[in-house]
């Protein structure tokens, strides 16, 4: 737009017209001061000395006038909002989550309104409004309260990186919550952040009232998580805003899909100064993915019942896969698998075969006896939680008395235990098994009717199902032997396969009753366990046969590397990948990502399971889904859930089952501690150069002026310089008469 305006002259310095301004300015107060020896005439000196400095100033500064065509150019200006997990917390005691906004305002609220009071205070300004968390940062249009952390650190570096222009200032608004920088972070590193960006800092805190809120803050332990091992917990417990605490009681509980929540440990919080802690031992019997529920009493007056409990997912490893192994006789079968689990250095195996039944006479005293009786009751009623999993290898149940402990058996499967049935004359139907609670784990049925066949003693070779070819839990196997399989010396007769099991080997000619091929090898999950059913006694052959002289015996160990690792819910047998890329947060929508690792067949239905695990009520999601063509995750959307622990199981086409625990918490580690920290926002403002404000006050910051840009500019002096040196010196002429007829020299 057209301006014109008066300026001095384009050749004179700065400090040039500041040294000016100065001396005239003193001029005039000595002028003042020498008033008061004058004799007479005071207005005339007075009137024509200010004539004269005002002019012997114009005849310094020579000013001109600029007639222009100019543009604004507001300062770009980059608004950071937290848009993490805290700003869902109200920013008045009264409620706590987002849906409480008719009973108090939350801080995701007064952020909101911060942000467009920012563009309303700076009209001029390029304003651009980004919402950071846990990455880089996001536009903030249609961005919610759902991030993990307060990141504002790695949001600053990731906005210095960008290759648009550098902001003139950024903004920060925040409860001051935040995860990096820390709490305690000195000046210098705080001040790092404002030279990364090359701009000053200013920070808008949206509270500065604390809730009244008991929580815990923190859950630590210092070692891995190893099943049969202790593990030490370091809780932390916080009280703020004013409520009363003092002793709390603190438990960890594991939460299990076979009942209620595990009592593991418990301990006394003496809360003083609004901080305790307390250790606690737990110990974890089954490795894997497991979910502690760590939680204190909630206090009469809690704002935020939500975070006085914690949901902590631990991957529980296995300091060594410990297999207990029951053998009814030593035949080539028996033989072949003891010694592949003794070889293996990941193995603690306990080994009981050649057994003497309770009903045996051999006739010696018991200290002349080699073979001692089988401690059945011990095993199976005092040390079967210590084992990851059970191999009943040709072994008969009536003569051992092991009949009474099979509901004690089929209770440790579904409570994550893992159980091989291995074939022979002793085994299955034949052993006793029909119609107890241990055939209700196995993954095929069993007819125990009177006359039924237990087993067909002719030679056949297991046929491939097309299950059993794309499944993981074999691909070590074929690896080696393709589809080649040796002749089996018969088999044990098994029925249909349960619903959940997979049938990886057939026979050629026997079938179910439902007229199926009769299933020789299958698996399958049952409640947290898993089970496995190999209805032959011939694996040796894959290392003493014409194909394991071709292989150099290496299938009969592939196999069982497979069997006893997808047992064990090995990562490398498992036909997919499950996990939240963001995590889950309760009554909030999340995502669920598949990764099949090229294992499934392309066009294979997904069929996704999620159930709560202590089956509070909450109904199951069941979702169907085509896996597609390409190699890219596939991604589910789930509801929102609300808090707890969850399962999720997948089964990619008639393929076994993955499984995934995983827990959805209301605030997490966001919540953990819900007290506003506007000081270290303040800190980060005075250590970067800008400035500090509470929401109520948006207007005390400081932000960059807009920039003028001239697209045609002409300068015109106002009068030819000799024409202000004339005037000067015709006014100091003038003063110099006046001073002189008053009487001052």
């Amino acid at each position: 737009m057209p301006t014109t305006r008066l300026a001095t002259s384009n050749d004179l310095p700065a400090w040039a017209i500041v040294i000016a301004c100065i001396l005239a300015a003193a001029s005039l107060v000595l002028l003042v001061i020498e008033m008061r020896r004058r004799e007479r005439g005071g207005i005339g000196i007075l009137v024509t000395g200010v004539l004269a400095l005002g002019a012997l100033a114009l005849a310094v500064m020579r000013p001109v006038r600029i007639a222009a065509r100019e543009s604004v150019v507001g300062a770009r200006v980059v608004v950071l909002a937290d848009t993490s997990r805290s700003m869902a917390l109200a920013s008045e005691a009264g409620g706590s989550l987002a849906t409480d906004v008719q009973r108090s305002r939350t801080r995701q609220k007064t952020r909101d309104d911060v942000v467009a009071a920012l563009s309303k205070a700076a009209p001029d300004a390029r304003v651009l409004e980004l919402g950071f968390a846990d990455g880089p940062p996001k536009p903030l249009a249609g961005e919610t309260a759902r991030g993990q952390r307060s990141d504002l650190g790695s949001a600053i570096r990731a906005l210095a990186a960008m290759p648009e222009e550098r902001p003139s200032a950024v903004v920060v608004v925040s409860d001051g919550r935040l995860d990096d920088p820390q709490e305690d972070a000195p000046k210098p590193v705080l001040a790092e952040l404002g030279h990364t960006i090359h701009a000053p800092i200013h920070t808008i805190a949206t509270t500065r009232n604390e809730l009244p809120d008991a929580s815990v803050r923190r859950v630590a332990n210092a070692t891995a998580a190893v099943a049969h091992v202790p593990l030490p917990l370091r809780v932390d417990i916080g009280c703020s805003g004013g409520l009363a605490c003092e002793k709390l009681t603190v438990t960890a509980k594991e939460l299990r899909e076979d009942g209620p929540p595990a009592l593991l440990a418990s301990g006394i919080a003496d809360v003083k100064d609004g901080k305790a802690s307390v250790d606690l031992t737990v110990t974890l019997d089954r490795a894997g993915v497991r979910i502690l529920e760590v939680g204190i009493e909630s206090p009469t007056g809690d704002a935020i019942p939500e975070n006085d409990r914690r949901l902590i997912t631990l991957n529980v490893a296995r300091e060594r896969v410990r297999v207990l192994h029951v053998a009814g006789q030593p035949t080539n079968d028996v033989r072949a698998l003891r010694q592949w689990l003794k070889s293996d250095a990941s193995v603690d195996v306990v080994a009981f075969f050649i057994l003497r039944t309770p009903a045996d006479t051999p006739g010696a005293s018991q200290e002349d006896l080699a073979l001692i009786p089988f401690p059945v009751d011990e095993l199976f009623s005092v040390h079967l939680p210590s084992f990851d999993a059970v191999v009943l290898q040709d072994f008969d149940a009536q003569p051992y008395g092991l009949e009474r402990h099979l509901p004690a058996l089929a209770r440790y499967v579904r409570a994550g235990g893992g159980l091989i049935m291995v074939g022979g004359p002793n085994s299955f139907v034949a052993g006793g098994y029909a119609g107890t609670p241990l055939g209700e784990v196995l993954p095929v049925s069993l007819d125990g009717a009177p006359g039924a066949t237990a087993a067909d003693t002719a030679p056949f070779v297991p046929a491939w199902t097309e299950p059993g070819r794309s499944a993981p839990v074999l691909g070590p196997l074929r690896a080696i032997v393709g589809d080649e399989l040796p002749s089996m010396p018969g088999a044990n007769v098994l029925g249909d396969v349960r619903p959940g099991g997979v049938v990886l080997w057939t026979h050629p000619t026997r079938t179910t009753k439902s007229g199926a091929p009769m299933p020789v090898l299958a698996i399958g999950d049952e409640g947290d366990g898993r089970s496995i059913a190999m209805g032959i006694d011939g694996g040796w052959l894959f290392e003493f046969s014409e194909l394991g002289a071709r292989t150099a015996g290496r299938g009969h160990g592939a196999l069982w590397d497979g069997l006893l690792g997808w047992l064990m819910r090995d990562p490398r047998f498992e036909p997919a990948q499950v996990d939240l890329p963001e995590g889950c947060i309760a009554d909030v929508p999340t995502t669920l990502r598949i990764r099949t690792a090229g294992h499934a067949l392309k066009g294979e239905s997904v069929v996704l399971d999620v159930t709560r695990l202590d089956k509070s009520g909450t109904a199951p999601v069941h979702v169907e889904k085509p896996l597609g063509d390409g190699d890219a995750p596939l991604e589910i959307a789930l509801p929102p859930l609300p808090m707890g622990g969850y399962s999720a199981r997948l089964r990619l086409g008639s393929g076994p089952t993955t499984r995934r625990d995983f827990a959805c918490e209301a605030g997490g580690d966001e919540w953990a501690d819900s007290r506003p920290d506007p000081e270290r926002l303040r800190a980060l403002a005075e250590a970067t150069g800008g400035t500090f404000a509470f929401a109520d006050d948006v207007r005390a910051i400081r932000l960059p002026k807009p920039t003028v840009v001239s697209a045609e500019r002409h300068v015109v002096p106002v009068a030819p310089p000799w024409t202000w040196t004339l005037l000067a010196a015709t006014l100091l002429g003038a003063h110099w008469f006046m001073r002189r007829r008053g009487g001052l020299s």
